[in-house]
Formats: structure tokens, sequence, C-alpha cells
């Protein structure tokens, strides 16, 4: 089989690009061709396709390449006549790449798949985040003025315009019509994406794999700390960590960075918090951190899709403690392999943290059983029946 794999960035900058590359090895390993079509970044890989990306996108870009640009459109068709694809496998394209790419695929009769990793055909920003705070799905019936009235992009009216009209150009009806499957990779996306008024005989639950020998080890023994690996950021709720966290005596590493680096460690410093900041880490110090310590805490507060972090974690035989909120519980057996708590609450994050201290947690199963869920062969075979359309 001939699949063409699409997503903004051909390197590994997020859940999204990791997804993409790992599916694009995945797919070879099982003898398919297999092109890419991403944007012209100075951080992509080497691949034989780069030839058709379109240039980076620049500021004036921003204003025509979410609607479909001329050069989008042209080297895309290129790759599609040299190529000549079986399956068009979309992921994270909108506004740099755009929609257009599945309607010029469908247009040929070349089955169309796309991988949901946020909510931006549903949410104009993406993130179902109102002021980049709180939860919101006021668009989620299909009137996107909100975007306007609230200026969701960034604050600036300029940019939530042109996510208004991004969003009304790519309609629901119109991104189904082009769209043969939507792949989701939680229940709670499919789920959201029902609510939407998608077609629920065009939404597939799928969850997400990792390359899991990445993870493997014999030495499950636990040190005396947990652990946050992510952005340091609002919507992630590191600061309802750090909240919890200054109120027990137990040791928190903190792998990440972003626009909260400066704050939370302030706020730690002022509430006497024993927490360690540790900045960004390449995989091998995240594996040997996360992989010793008792348990991982993702204390996401929005609507997280199915988070890398935690499916890592449990590959490396770490219990996570997670929000209930989005995809998060899905992933995590209460008890077995982790424990939940209410989003936002750090009153119930400080009595969860003490409860996961006190735990009794076999490290060695989580790790087998997590191997077994989440790994790559398994996910083949249910992405074929995607491909193939059974």
């Amino acid at each position: 089989m001939r699949v063409l794999l699409s997503n903004k960035f051909y390197y590994r900058r997020g859940g999204d690009c990791i997804y993409m590359l790992n599916l694009e090895q995945l797919l070879k390993a099982h003898g398919h061709e297999v092109a890419v079509f991403a944007m012209d970044y100075a951080e992509n890989l080497d691949t034989p396709w780069r030839g058709y990306f379109p240039q980076a996108m620049g500021k004036l870009m921003a204003l025509t390449r979410p609607f479909g640009s001329r050069e989008v459109r042209a080297k895309f068709n290129r790759l599609l006549d040299d190529f000549k694809p079986d399956v068009v496998h979309l992921n994270n394209i909108h506004t740099q790449l755009s929609p257009v790419m599945a309607e010029l695929a469908h247009a040929r009769g070349i089955r169309v798949v796309w991988t949901l990793h946020d909510y931006k055909l549903l949410c104009p920003r993406y993130d179902c985040l109102k002021d980049g705070k709180d939860i919101c799905e006021l668009c989620f019936g299909g009137d996107k003025t909100y975007c306007k009235t609230y200026r969701c992009m960034k604050g600036s009216r300029l940019a939530s315009f042109v996510g208004y009209k991004e969003a009304v150009m790519w309609n629901r009806a119109r991104l189904e019509a082009c769209t043969d499957l939507f792949i989701c990779p939680s229940r709670f996306m499919a789920e959201k994406m029902a609510q939407g008024g998608f077609s629920k005989e065009k939404l597939k639950v799928l969850c997400n794999f990792i390359d899991v020998e990445k993870c493997r080890k014999d030495d499950y023994a636990k040190g005396d700390y947990y652990c946050y690996v992510g952005r340091l950021s609002h919507e992630k709720g590191v600061g309802t960590l750090i909240e919890a966290a200054a109120r027990l005596p137990y040791k928190l590493k903190v792998i990440g960075g972003g626009p909260l680096s400066e704050e939370l460690r302030a706020k730690s410093e002022e509430l006497k918090c024993n927490v360690e900041f540790l900045g960004f880490r390449q995989w091998d110090d995240i594996k040997a951190i996360v992989g010793k310590a008792r348990f991982t805490v993702v204390p996401s507060e929005w609507y997280e899709n199915n988070p890398l972090s935690v499916i890592e974690a449990e590959c490396l035989g770490t219990p996570v403690l997670g929000a209930r909120i989005g995809g998060i519980p899905e992933l995590i057996d209460e008890d077995v392999n982790g424990m939940t708590f209410e989003s936002g609450n750090a009153n119930d994050l400080y009595g969860k943290i003490k409860a996961m201290y006190n735990a009794d947690f076999d490290y060695k199963t989580i790790a087998d059983a997590a191997m077994k869920r989440y790994n790559a062969e398994s996910y083949y075979g249910e992405i074929m029946k995607c491909y193939i359309g059974s």
C-alpha cells in the first residue's frame, strides 16, 4: 500500500509529530511505501520528499495559508501525481497547510483518514479554552462568531477574525464530505466530535502507540520523589500542583519549560516547596528520572486528548496520578496503575499525592501491561483496518 502522511512539522516537536514519525517507521517496517508532506522548516529531518514541502509560513502567509494557498495546492497536487497514494493520512494540518489537502485527495478518489490531535475541528483556537484559562464549548454548536467576540486567537482582533473565517470555511459539513474517517485517540475526543455534530459513523476511537522498546528496562526500583513532565503553562495545571506540593514534605522534580517557568519558580520559593526544576531534558534523562519516580503527576486543566506523558510513564512502570479531565482517565486503571483527582482542585490533589505515596503498586506489572496495550504491532492491525475501510 502507498500511504501519504501529512503534518505541519517533520521533526520531533510535539506529540503529533512523534506520532507521525513513529507511524512512518511502522508502515515502512511492514513493507508499505510512505511519502510525507509538511512545511519546509530547517529543523525537519532529512527526507527525499522535502522538494514537495511548501515554504515555512511567515507572518503575511498567516492571512492566506489557512484557506489553502496556491503553493500548498500546487505542491500537494504534484506529490499526488508523482506518488499516487492509496491513502492520505492527515494529522495536524490546520492553518499552515489547511484541509484543502483532504479535498484535493478526495476529488481523485483517494481514501482520506485524519487523526485528531486537538479540537481544532470544533474550536477555532484548538484547545477549548477561553482566554487560555477557562473551559469553553461555545463554538461546538457551529456558530464560530465567539472566536471574534472573545478574541480567542492570542487576544488579537485580526488573528481572531482570520480564525473565525477559517472555521467557517472549513465547517463540519465540508470536512465530513472529503474525509472518510476521523481517528480519535480517546473516547472523550470522539464524544466531543459527536457533540459537535460529526457523524458517529465517521469516528473511530484508536489510542495512540509508542515505540515501547525505548521504555524497556530491567530495574524497577524507585527513588524517593515524584515528578511532572511537560510544558509549564496554565492549562497544564502546574500551578495547582505546586500549591498542593507545598503542603507536603515529598520531593517533586519538574521537567520542562514554558511561559510560566519563572512565575512557578518564584511561587515555589515563596511557598518553600520541596521542588527541583530541571528544565528541558532529552529522552535518556526523562527515562531515567520518570523511571525512578514513585509516580508522575498529570495535573491538566484543559481537555487533554491522549497524553504521551501518561503512556510513556506507564511503559516505564511508573504509576500516574492524573486529573479527571479529557482523555486522561481512560488511560488510568484506578489503584492498579495510578489514581485520579478532580482537575484544578489543589485539596484533592494534595490528598491523592499522599495516597499515591502510601500505595503499593506492582511496577513491573504496570510496565508489562502498558507495553502490551500501547505497542506498535497492535496499532498496526487497527490502522490497516482504517486504511482499507473495514
